[in-house]
């Protein structure tokens, strides 16, 4: 068996309908900015990043079928952000769009999100890491309205019932040691 190297996420690409209208929001409710534009492939395409040293995180290409729905769009886009005011702020912005749907708040235990829809029904997740780890899937609506100290005492306190809690560093510590073992084995 071959070993693998070690993955990050880099990238991903969706297929749009309407290009432009698509980058604008990208660039606007998300805060990217076009790398570069073009065609390849027989596709026009617009590159974003939020990173100046990586050439694109997202790729918008033109050719989705007018007719597709939610089905046949990615399964969801994940961007992860440093602090619960973050998430505020995200939400608060997707609010006040008419071209956003299916805003949700969700406590996954492991993190806290807030998903949408874009204006093409590609699901868009922001999310914040919390310090603890539990078995996916994990679901509770999440009150933003709620202080960060009421949040996370929340979250801790429903999850100290669950058997499968474990600060995130130890859980951590424990999928290292499974890599470990998995590639040793190939």
């Amino acid at each position: 068996m071959t070993t693998v190297p070690q993955l990050r996420f880099s990238h991903m690409g969706i297929f749009v309908r309407d290009l432009d209208h698509m980058a604008s929001f990208y660039k606007e409710v998300l805060g990217f900015i076009e790398s570069d534009r073009g065609n390849g492939r027989d596709f026009d395409v617009v590159f974003l990043t939020r990173d100046p040293v990586t050439h694109h995180q997202l790729v918008l290409s033109s050719g989705r079928p007018e007719n597709s729905g939610p089905t046949h769009g990615v399964q969801q886009i994940s961007f992860r952000v440093d602090a619960l005011d973050d998430l505020r702020l995200m939400h608060a912005v997707v609010a006040r769009r008419d071209d956003v749907s299916d805003i949700q708040t969700v406590d996954h235990g492991i993190a806290w999100s807030v998903y949408f829809r874009d204006p093409e029904e590609n699901r868009i997740e922001v999310y914040l890491d919390s310090p603890w780890y539990v078995a996916q899937p994990h679901r509770v609506t999440l009150d933003l309205s709620l202080t960060d100290a009421e949040i996370r005492q929340g979250t801790e306190q429903r999850l100290g019932s669950d058997p499968t809690c474990l600060p995130m560093a130890e859980w951590r510590r424990t999928q290292t040691e499974k890599l470990r073992t998995a590639n040793a084995a190939k």
